[in-house]
């Protein structure tokens, strides 16, 4: 019902910096939050920045400062630009969504891109 599109992955040296963008489609009534995780190899899925729908954002301390997280409502797209990455910014990054949908109204479930990689050569 609800289809996560991202792009914007890619190769870069450190210090340099990607913006990712992730588009929300389907049968959408409201979304309540779009956020990034990562997962690097080895490594547990995390959280790298959250947007909510009353403009809060949340950023994990690992990129504050260097990673800023945007939406677009009338696109249904979150943005994410990192700038000043390191190597230990390579991973996949996932987009995530919590939707209301036609189907269900009333409940926001949870959707999730494909994912795209970033690598960060140092």
């Amino acid at each position: 019902q609800v289809q996560l599109v991202e792009s914007g992955g890619g190769l870069v040296q450190a210090g340099g910096s990607l913006r990712l963008s992730c588009a929300a489609s389907g049968s959408i009534v409201s979304i309540d939050a779009m956020g990034w995780y990562r997962q690097a190899p080895g490594k547990q899925r995390e959280l790298v920045a959250a947007s909510f729908s009353n403009s809060l954002t949340n950023y994990a301390d690992s990129v504050k400062g260097r990673f800023t997280i945007s939406r677009d409502n009338a696109k249904n797209t979150v943005y994410l630009q990192m700038n000043s990455l390191k190597s230990e910014d390579t991973a996949v990054y996932y987009c995530n969504a919590v939707v209301a949908t036609t189907r269900r109204p009333s409940i926001g479930l949870n959707y999730w891109g494909q994912g795209t990689q970033v690598t960060v050569s140092s």
